[in-house]
Protein backbone atom coordinates (compact mmCIF):
# COMPACT_ATOMS: atom_id res chain seq x y z
CA UNK A 1 0.00 0.00 0.00
CA UNK A 2 1.21 3.35 -0.72
CA UNK A 3 0.26 7.15 -1.50
CA UNK A 4 -1.85 6.54 -4.06
CA UNK A 5 -4.40 6.29 -1.03
CA UNK A 6 -4.06 9.93 -1.29
CA UNK A 7 -5.63 10.54 2.70
CA UNK A 8 -3.43 7.40 4.45
CA UNK A 9 -0.38 5.16 3.30
CA UNK A 10 1.78 2.94 5.24
CA UNK A 11 5.12 4.54 4.83
CA UNK A 12 8.79 3.19 5.27
CA UNK A 13 9.13 2.46 7.80
CA UNK A 14 5.68 0.61 8.28
CA UNK A 15 4.11 3.45 10.42
CA UNK A 16 1.07 4.74 9.16
CA UNK A 17 0.95 8.57 7.76
CA UNK A 18 -1.95 10.18 7.30
CA UNK A 19 -3.26 14.06 5.99
CA UNK A 20 -3.81 15.99 9.01
CA UNK A 21 -7.48 16.81 7.68
CA UNK A 22 -7.54 20.17 10.02
CA UNK A 23 -4.83 22.24 8.73
CA UNK A 24 -6.85 22.02 5.25
CA UNK A 25 -7.21 24.26 3.10
CA UNK A 26 -4.64 26.48 4.05
CA UNK A 27 -1.75 23.80 4.92
CA UNK A 28 -0.92 20.30 3.98
CA UNK A 29 0.80 18.73 6.86
CA UNK A 30 0.66 15.03 7.44
CA UNK A 31 0.88 13.12 10.69
CA UNK A 32 2.42 9.68 11.22
CA UNK A 33 0.88 7.08 13.80
CA UNK A 34 3.07 4.50 15.34
CA UNK A 35 0.85 3.04 17.91
CA UNK A 36 -2.73 1.85 18.72
CA UNK A 37 -2.81 5.54 20.83
CA UNK A 38 -2.01 7.44 17.93
CA UNK A 39 -4.70 6.02 15.87
CA UNK A 40 -7.27 6.21 18.51
CA UNK A 41 -6.11 10.42 18.77
CA UNK A 42 -6.59 10.85 15.60
CA UNK A 43 -9.70 9.85 15.15
CA UNK A 44 -11.17 11.17 18.35
CA UNK A 45 -8.96 14.99 17.51
CA UNK A 46 -10.69 14.43 13.78
CA UNK A 47 -7.15 14.48 12.50
CA UNK A 48 -8.92 12.33 9.95
CA UNK A 49 -12.53 11.86 9.56
CA UNK A 50 -15.20 10.44 7.19
CA UNK A 51 -16.43 7.26 7.50
CA UNK A 52 -14.65 5.05 5.12
CA UNK A 53 -11.23 6.71 6.33
CA UNK A 54 -12.06 6.41 9.97
CA UNK A 55 -12.56 2.86 9.23
CA UNK A 56 -9.27 2.45 7.60
CA UNK A 57 -7.43 4.11 10.43
CA UNK A 58 -8.89 1.81 13.03
CA UNK A 59 -7.70 -1.07 10.82
CA UNK A 60 -4.69 0.18 10.61
CA UNK A 61 -4.52 0.92 14.39
CA UNK A 62 -5.03 -2.87 14.98
CA UNK A 63 -2.23 -3.95 13.02
CA UNK A 64 -0.24 -1.03 14.71
CA UNK A 65 -1.15 -2.35 17.99
CA UNK A 66 -0.40 -6.35 16.96
CA UNK A 67 3.38 -4.60 16.43
CA UNK A 68 3.60 -2.55 19.58
CA UNK A 69 2.73 -5.43 21.37
CA UNK A 70 4.27 -8.18 20.22
CA UNK A 71 1.43 -10.48 19.27
CA UNK A 72 0.29 -10.21 22.91
CA UNK A 73 -3.55 -10.91 21.93
CA UNK A 74 -5.14 -10.07 25.18
CA UNK A 75 -3.44 -6.24 24.99
CA UNK A 76 -4.36 -5.79 21.22
CA UNK A 77 -7.71 -6.48 21.98
CA UNK A 78 -8.11 -3.93 24.52
CA UNK A 79 -6.22 -1.55 22.56
CA UNK A 80 -9.18 -2.23 19.83
CA UNK A 81 -11.71 -1.88 22.32
CA UNK A 82 -10.48 1.44 22.62
CA UNK A 83 -10.12 2.28 19.00
CA UNK A 84 -13.69 1.05 18.42
CA UNK A 85 -15.18 3.56 21.05
CA UNK A 86 -13.21 6.35 19.96
CA UNK A 87 -16.18 8.13 17.94
CA UNK A 88 -20.07 7.00 18.01
CA UNK A 89 -21.92 7.64 14.88
CA UNK A 90 -20.04 6.23 12.06
CA UNK A 91 -20.33 2.65 11.69
CA UNK A 92 -17.55 1.66 9.46
CA UNK A 93 -15.53 2.27 12.42
CA UNK A 94 -17.27 -0.40 14.83
CA UNK A 95 -17.28 -2.38 11.29
CA UNK A 96 -13.38 -2.05 10.30
CA UNK A 97 -12.22 -3.19 14.38
CA UNK A 98 -14.77 -6.13 14.70
CA UNK A 99 -13.05 -7.52 11.23
CA UNK A 100 -9.26 -7.09 12.53
CA UNK A 101 -10.35 -8.60 15.68
CA UNK A 102 -11.49 -12.03 13.89
CA UNK A 103 -8.21 -11.79 12.30
CA UNK A 104 -6.85 -11.06 15.72
CA UNK A 105 -8.34 -14.74 17.20
CA UNK A 106 -7.78 -16.96 14.71
CA UNK A 107 -4.07 -16.21 13.41
CA UNK A 108 -0.53 -17.50 14.55
CA UNK A 109 1.24 -14.41 12.93
CA UNK A 110 -0.78 -11.63 14.41
CA UNK A 111 0.89 -8.44 13.04
CA UNK A 112 1.64 -9.86 9.61
CA UNK A 113 -1.91 -10.90 9.26
CA UNK A 114 -3.32 -7.41 10.33
CA UNK A 115 -0.86 -5.54 8.16
CA UNK A 116 -2.58 -7.90 5.38
CA UNK A 117 -6.43 -7.33 6.33
CA UNK A 118 -6.08 -3.69 6.85
CA UNK A 119 -4.51 -3.21 3.65
CA UNK A 120 -7.10 -5.70 2.00
CA UNK A 121 -9.97 -3.05 3.95
CA UNK A 122 -8.34 0.00 2.03
CA UNK A 123 -7.72 -2.15 -1.37
CA UNK A 124 -11.36 -3.03 -1.33
CA UNK A 125 -12.86 0.73 -0.48
CA UNK A 126 -10.85 1.47 -3.53
CA UNK A 127 -13.24 -0.74 -5.39
CA UNK A 128 -16.32 0.55 -3.89
CA UNK A 129 -15.74 3.80 -4.56
CA UNK A 130 -14.91 2.97 -8.15
CA UNK A 131 -18.14 1.13 -8.19
CA UNK A 132 -20.42 3.83 -7.02
CA UNK A 133 -18.73 6.29 -8.87
CA UNK A 134 -19.94 5.13 -12.00
CA UNK A 135 -23.19 4.47 -10.59
CA UNK A 136 -24.12 7.71 -9.56
CA UNK A 137 -22.74 9.14 -12.44
CA UNK A 138 -25.37 6.90 -14.31
CA UNK A 139 -28.18 8.46 -12.58
CA UNK A 140 -26.40 12.16 -13.39
CA UNK A 141 -26.25 10.67 -17.32
CA UNK A 142 -30.07 9.85 -16.70
CA UNK A 143 -31.43 12.83 -14.78
CA UNK A 144 -29.33 15.08 -17.57
CA UNK A 145 -31.54 13.10 -20.67
CA UNK A 146 -34.95 13.50 -18.86
CA UNK A 147 -34.52 16.92 -18.52
CA UNK A 148 -32.58 17.61 -21.99
CA UNK A 149 -29.95 19.97 -20.10
CA UNK A 150 -26.07 20.27 -21.04
CA UNK A 151 -24.78 20.99 -17.52
CA UNK A 152 -25.70 19.66 -14.48
CA UNK A 153 -25.56 21.34 -11.16
CA UNK A 154 -25.12 18.96 -7.84
CA UNK A 155 -25.41 20.11 -4.29
CA UNK A 156 -23.66 18.13 -1.65
CA UNK A 157 -23.20 18.79 2.13
CA UNK A 158 -20.05 18.11 3.87
CA UNK A 159 -17.13 16.24 2.76
CA UNK A 160 -17.31 12.63 0.88
CA UNK A 161 -14.32 12.54 -1.60
CA UNK A 162 -11.33 11.01 -1.26
CA UNK A 163 -10.12 12.70 2.17
CA UNK A 164 -13.16 10.51 3.70
CA UNK A 165 -13.55 7.53 1.58
CA UNK A 166 -10.33 5.95 -0.20
CA UNK A 167 -9.80 6.34 -3.58
CA UNK A 168 -12.45 8.79 -4.80
CA UNK A 169 -15.14 9.01 -1.72
CA UNK A 170 -18.99 8.40 -1.84
CA UNK A 171 -20.75 11.50 -3.03
CA UNK A 172 -17.95 13.03 -4.59
CA UNK A 173 -17.31 9.38 -6.45
CA UNK A 174 -19.58 10.20 -9.02
CA UNK A 175 -18.88 13.81 -9.64
CA UNK A 176 -15.44 12.98 -10.13
CA UNK A 177 -16.64 10.00 -12.41
CA UNK A 178 -19.44 13.08 -14.29
CA UNK A 179 -15.66 14.70 -15.23
CA UNK A 180 -14.11 11.56 -16.83
CA UNK A 181 -17.14 11.00 -19.06
CA UNK A 182 -16.68 15.12 -19.76
CA UNK A 183 -19.94 15.78 -19.00
CA UNK A 184 -20.12 19.69 -18.00
CA UNK A 185 -20.61 19.54 -14.16
CA UNK A 186 -21.19 22.39 -11.60
CA UNK A 187 -21.51 21.76 -7.75
CA UNK A 188 -22.59 23.82 -5.20
CA UNK A 189 -20.91 22.93 -2.03
CA UNK A 190 -22.23 23.51 1.39
CA UNK A 191 -19.82 25.30 3.87
CA UNK A 192 -20.85 23.26 6.33
CA UNK A 193 -20.98 24.89 9.73
CA UNK A 194 -19.85 24.73 12.09
CA UNK A 195 -16.15 22.57 11.58
CA UNK A 196 -16.64 23.89 7.48
CA UNK A 197 -15.42 20.56 6.25
CA UNK A 198 -17.38 21.86 2.82
CA UNK A 199 -15.67 24.87 2.62
CA UNK A 200 -12.26 23.94 3.70
CA UNK A 201 -12.36 19.84 2.54
CA UNK A 202 -14.51 19.69 -0.41
CA UNK A 203 -13.85 22.84 -2.17
CA UNK A 204 -10.07 21.56 -1.77
CA UNK A 205 -10.62 18.86 -3.51
CA UNK A 206 -12.78 19.80 -6.09
CA UNK A 207 -10.13 22.86 -6.59
CA UNK A 208 -7.63 20.39 -7.36
CA UNK A 209 -9.46 18.10 -9.61
CA UNK A 210 -10.56 21.65 -11.82
CA UNK A 211 -14.46 20.97 -11.14
CA UNK A 212 -16.29 23.52 -11.20
CA UNK A 213 -17.77 24.73 -7.71
CA UNK A 214 -19.53 27.61 -5.70
CA UNK A 215 -19.03 27.36 -1.75
CA UNK A 216 -22.44 28.52 -0.32
CA UNK A 217 -23.65 28.81 3.71
CA UNK A 218 -25.83 26.13 4.86
CA UNK A 219 -28.97 28.13 4.35
CA UNK A 220 -28.29 28.42 0.83
CA UNK A 221 -29.78 25.31 -0.74
CA UNK A 222 -33.40 25.67 -0.34
CA UNK A 223 -33.29 28.88 -2.56
CA UNK A 224 -31.13 27.27 -5.24
CA UNK A 225 -33.70 24.19 -5.12
CA UNK A 226 -36.32 27.05 -5.85
CA UNK A 227 -35.43 28.81 -8.59
CA UNK A 228 -34.55 25.70 -9.99
CA UNK A 229 -30.64 25.67 -9.77
CA UNK A 230 -30.29 22.23 -8.12
CA UNK A 231 -30.62 18.99 -10.27
CA UNK A 232 -30.03 16.56 -7.80
CA UNK A 233 -28.52 16.73 -3.96
CA UNK A 234 -26.20 14.16 -2.92
CA UNK A 235 -24.29 13.09 0.49
CA UNK A 236 -22.64 10.67 1.91
CA UNK A 237 -23.68 8.93 5.28
CA UNK A 238 -21.79 7.75 8.66
CA UNK A 239 -24.43 5.22 9.48
CA UNK A 240 -27.47 3.74 7.93
CA UNK A 241 -30.03 1.62 9.47
CA UNK A 242 -31.59 -1.47 8.34
CA UNK A 243 -34.68 0.98 8.05
CA UNK A 244 -33.45 3.46 5.20
CA UNK A 245 -32.81 5.98 8.16
CA UNK A 246 -29.21 8.25 7.61
CA UNK A 247 -27.20 10.11 9.79
CA UNK A 248 -24.96 12.13 7.91
CA UNK A 249 -23.42 15.62 8.95
CA UNK A 250 -25.53 17.80 10.90
CA UNK A 251 -27.93 20.15 8.26
CA UNK A 252 -28.40 16.79 5.73
CA UNK A 253 -32.21 16.46 6.61
CA UNK A 254 -32.92 20.46 5.96
CA UNK A 255 -31.46 19.76 2.16
CA UNK A 256 -33.39 16.20 2.26
CA UNK A 257 -36.47 18.65 3.38
CA UNK A 258 -36.41 21.00 0.51
CA UNK A 259 -35.20 18.79 -1.86
CA UNK A 260 -38.47 16.73 -1.59
CA UNK A 261 -40.45 20.07 -1.50
CA UNK A 262 -38.79 21.18 -4.69
CA UNK A 263 -38.68 17.78 -6.38
CA UNK A 264 -35.00 17.50 -6.84
CA UNK A 265 -33.59 13.70 -6.28
CA UNK A 266 -31.79 13.62 -2.65
CA UNK A 267 -29.55 10.77 -3.16
CA UNK A 268 -26.96 9.21 -0.02
CA UNK A 269 -24.19 7.37 -1.63
CA UNK A 270 -22.00 4.80 0.58
CA UNK A 271 -20.49 1.58 0.59
CA UNK A 272 -22.45 -1.16 2.10
CA UNK A 273 -20.32 -1.23 5.23
CA UNK A 274 -22.09 1.97 6.19
CA UNK A 275 -24.97 -0.41 6.72
CA UNK A 276 -25.78 -1.08 10.73
CA UNK A 277 -28.17 -4.32 9.73
CA UNK A 278 -28.25 -4.16 13.66
CA UNK A 279 -30.35 -0.87 14.23
CA UNK A 280 -34.01 -1.22 13.07
CA UNK A 281 -34.91 3.12 13.15
CA UNK A 282 -32.38 5.24 12.66
CA UNK A 283 -34.24 8.46 14.01
CA UNK A 284 -34.57 6.46 17.78
CA UNK A 285 -31.51 4.84 17.90
CA UNK A 286 -28.40 6.58 16.23
CA UNK A 287 -26.20 7.49 18.86
CA UNK A 288 -25.88 11.17 17.57
CA UNK A 289 -22.22 12.76 18.60
CA UNK A 290 -22.30 16.03 20.86
CA UNK A 291 -18.50 17.72 20.49
CA UNK A 292 -17.21 20.35 21.62
CA UNK A 293 -18.50 24.32 22.10
CA UNK A 294 -15.69 25.64 21.05
CA UNK A 295 -16.13 24.50 17.44
CA UNK A 296 -19.36 26.88 17.42
CA UNK A 297 -17.37 29.74 18.88
CA UNK A 298 -14.40 29.48 17.57
CA UNK A 299 -13.42 29.96 13.44
CA UNK A 300 -9.89 29.46 11.96
CA UNK A 301 -8.92 31.15 9.04
CA UNK A 302 -6.25 33.41 7.72
CA UNK A 303 -6.34 37.02 8.50
CA UNK A 304 -5.37 40.32 6.87
CA UNK A 305 -1.52 39.74 7.37
CA UNK A 306 -1.42 36.31 6.12
CA UNK A 307 -1.35 34.28 9.44
CA UNK A 308 -3.80 31.25 9.99
CA UNK A 309 -5.25 31.46 13.34
CA UNK A 310 -8.42 31.00 15.41
CA UNK A 311 -10.70 33.04 16.11
CA UNK A 312 -13.97 33.65 18.50
CA UNK A 313 -17.19 34.27 16.62
CA UNK A 314 -19.85 34.50 19.57
CA UNK A 315 -19.97 36.53 22.68
CA UNK A 316 -17.78 35.73 25.79
CA UNK A 317 -20.20 34.00 27.86
CA UNK A 318 -22.63 32.85 25.15
CA UNK A 319 -23.11 28.61 25.43
CA UNK A 320 -23.70 26.34 22.23
CA UNK A 321 -24.32 22.60 21.53
CA UNK A 322 -22.78 21.01 18.76
CA UNK A 323 -24.91 17.76 17.11
CA UNK A 324 -22.18 16.95 14.91
CA UNK A 325 -24.41 14.51 12.79
CA UNK A 326 -28.43 14.57 12.17
CA UNK A 327 -30.89 11.47 10.76
CA UNK A 328 -32.59 11.99 7.59
CA UNK A 329 -35.68 9.66 7.50
CA UNK A 330 -35.99 6.87 4.89
CA UNK A 331 -39.07 8.62 3.00
CA UNK A 332 -36.96 11.88 1.83
CA UNK A 333 -34.21 9.55 0.16
CA UNK A 334 -34.83 9.05 -3.59
CA UNK A 335 -32.05 6.49 -3.22
CA UNK A 336 -29.01 4.36 -1.59
CA UNK A 337 -26.12 4.69 -4.11
CA UNK A 338 -24.25 1.45 -2.88
CA UNK A 339 -21.28 -0.93 -5.13
CA UNK A 340 -24.36 -3.00 -5.21
CA UNK A 341 -25.93 -0.93 -7.23
CA UNK A 342 -29.36 1.54 -6.54
CA UNK A 343 -30.79 0.23 -2.76
CA UNK A 344 -34.39 1.36 -2.18
CA UNK A 345 -34.14 2.91 1.54
CA UNK A 346 -36.72 0.30 3.06
CA UNK A 347 -36.32 -3.17 5.33
CA UNK A 348 -36.69 -5.20 2.17
CA UNK A 349 -34.40 -4.31 0.05
CA UNK A 350 -31.53 -3.41 2.52
CA UNK A 351 -32.08 -6.86 4.85
CA UNK A 352 -31.32 -8.30 1.21
CA UNK A 353 -27.60 -6.67 1.50
CA UNK A 354 -26.72 -9.14 4.33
Amino acid sequence: MNSQYKAIWLNDNGDLEVIDQRYLPFEKKTRILKTAYDACESIQDMTVRGAGVIGNVAAFGVYLAAREFDGDKDQIKQAAMKIRESRPTAVNLMWAVDRMLQIVAQSDDVAADCKAEAIAIADEDVLRTQKIGEIGCDIIESIMAEKKINQFNMLTHCNAGWLAIVDSGSALAPIYEAQKRGIDIHVWVDETRPRNQGASLTSWELLDAGIKHTIIPDNTGGHLMQQGMVDMVITGADRVARNGDAANKIGTYLKALAAQDNDVPFYIALPISTFDFACENGVSDIDIEIRSEDEVHLMRGIDENGHIQNIRITPEGSHAINYGFDVTPARLITGLITEAGIIAPNKNAIGKLK
